[in-house]
Order: structure tokens, then sequence, then C-alpha cells
């Protein structure tokens, strides 16, 4: 079974609730109704229930009508949501009246909707950009215990079955931190080693990459690296985790015995963690485009709840797949 197959499988059997704040979008409707159809997750709907419907009997979307649809402007939850969020935000001086109008917007009623368990997670961004679905989530949901900075992995499929596990590497982070410190490397590192389990069910196997390893060059962008990879041992002892290690003695074998002998790690690491955004995004995208892999993903984590960005050039069958990895996330 390949890995796509498995994580559907994985969401089939969990039986997540996903809320989709597009729900008057087509290709969102196209992916629900596929969803629903196959039974991979329970679909919450946002928008007006009548224009949903009719859009789902003019395309021919018979499983739509199997999702819960709700409109924020009418729906009873309201009043919930806004003690919820002003609570949160007290200390911002958000009132009850900014809250209401605030849950008129579908990005912030599925946020909340998350935020107190009526949703186990949300798939946005078909129809909006990055920051607008990202905000509601950074200002309601905020980070897990432990995590402050939010990232983005790719896993990475290739044809190349000789790398990472049977050809599947998680790359982290190309998505969202531009410059991370030491410690919020090691925050990424251990993210991803949980979105690695949940989505793939690999045992991670990290490399804390760098322009050096172990010492043969020195700088402070290399100091920072074997820093995060102290810290992130401590943080979790039994993390199989090694760096600094270039990428090369990360992935090869005969290198990784040459370059870090002794290690457990190189050669052998199927989780690559890149020192930098820029860094992490260039290797994904030549990795993608030159090597002709898959790049599933952005898989944004660190999140206390799975709330995942779409680009708004995305297909039907990426929405469907986001949604099923959000469904393992939850």
């Amino acid at each position: 079974m390949d890995l796509i197959n498995r994580i559907l499988e994985s969401a089939k059997q969990k039986q997540k609730t996903i809320v989709l704040p597009e729900g008057y979008e087509e290709r969102t409707q196209r992916a629900a109704n596929e969803i629903l159809k196959n039974n991979i997750s329970k679909i919450i709907l946002l928008g007006n229930k009548n224009n949903i419907l009719k859009d789902a009997d003019k395309n021919n979307l018979t499983y739509l009508k199997q999702a819960k649809i709700i409109n924020p402007e009418t729906s009873d939850l309201r009043q919930k949501y806004v003690g919820i969020m002003t609570e949160i935000r007290k200390n911002k001086g958000l009132t009850k009246e900014q809250a209401f109008e605030l849950l008129n917007n579908p990005l912030y009623f599925a946020t909340l909707m998350v935020k107190a368990g009526d949703a186990d997670g949300e798939v946005a961004g078909a129809d909006n950009a990055t920051g607008d679905v990202l905000r509601p989530a950074f200002q309601y949901v905020k980070t897990l215990p432990g995590i402050s900075v939010v990232s983005g992995a790719f896993i990475m499929i290739l044809n190349n079955k000789n790398f990472g596990d049977n050809g599947i590497i998680v790359f982290a982070d190309c998505a969202v931190h531009p410059n991370p410190t030491a410690k919020e490397l090691a925050e990424i590192a251990l993210a991803t080693a949980k979105t690695t389990k949940a989505i793939t069910q690999m045992e991670p196997r990290i490399a804390m990459l760098s322009f050096s390893t172990k010492g043969s060059a020195k700088h402070e962008m290399v100091n920072k690296v074997i820093e995060a990879t102290k810290i992130a041992k401590e943080q979790q002892p039994d993390l199989l985790i090694d760096g600094e290690l270039q990428a090369d003695a990360a992935i090869i074998k005969a290198i990784g015995e040459k370059k870090a002998p002794g290690s457990k790690i190189a050669g052998n690491a199927n989780v690559l963690i890149f020192p930098t955004l820029e860094t992490g995004n260039i290797a994904y995208k030549l990795v993608q485009r030159m090597a002709n892999a898959e790049a599933i993903g952005p898989i944004l984590q660190g999140m206390a709840a799975p709330i995942n960005d779409l680009s708004r050039g995305c297909s039907v069958n990426d929405i469907y797949n986001m949604i099923a990895i959000t469904s393992n996330q939850a």
C-alpha cells in the first residue's frame, strides 16, 4: 500500500470531523463530496445551506448532502464562541460586538469550532490568502504546549527508493518561519517528528542540516544547528536525531559513514530539518522539479489543533488529500 492510500485508510479508521470554511467554493465542494463518498472523514461546510445544496444538485454532488452545513451568520453556536473569544482576547480589549462581527467571517467561525472541540481540524485556503487563514488560528487555537513556532513540513515522495524510507523523506521548515533561533529550530524538529509519525507512520530519523558535518566548518550558523540539536535531545532524549550534518552525509550511507562515523542518523535520515526557511523552500522545490518528486504539503505543525492552509491554485485532489492528512493530525 502506497503512502497516500495509507493516509486515506488511517483517516477512514479515525473518522475525524473536518470543517471547511470555504463551503461555497466548487473545488472544496467536490473534494468534500469525494471524502464523504469514500467515508474518509466527517465534513462540516460553512455557508448558506440553500446555496450549497443548489450547487450540489447542479454539479451532481450527491454525497455532499451528507455534510453538516452551518451558516456562521445565523448559527446558535455564535454565543458560545463569543464567550471563548472575549476571554482569550480580553487583554487585547476585544468586545462582544467585535467578536460577533468577526464570527461572520467563516475563517474565524471555523477556527472557533476547532478551539471549542466542535470540529477536529480545519482546511482552508483555496479561496483565501495564507495570512487570512492563519491569523485567527494564531489568535485562538495558538501553539502546542512547549512550542512557540508554527512551521510547515512537506512529505517528499521520490522515485529513487534508496533515500529515506523507501523513497519517503519529510522536509521542514519549508513554508513559514524565515530564520528560526536555535530553540525554535529544535521545536521545529520536535514538531516534525510528531508529524512524521502521525502522517507517514515512519519512525523519524532526524538530520539537522548545515553546510558543516561534525565540526568541518566553523560559523555562527553552524553553531545554531549544533545548539538546536542539543536542545531537541534534552527535551526528547529518546528521539533519533543528529547534527550538524551536510545533506549528503544525512542521506547517503557511504558519505555518512565517512563524515560522521558512529552516527545512527548519518546516511539513514528520513527527516531533514533545514536551518532557515530559504534553504528548506529552495530544496523542496528543486527536488520536486528536478527529481520529479511528489511534494505533499505544506502540512502546518506546531498548532494546538490541526489547521491546514491550501494553495489558491490547489486541485480537488490536493484538498481531498489535505483533509485526510488533517484527520491524521487530529
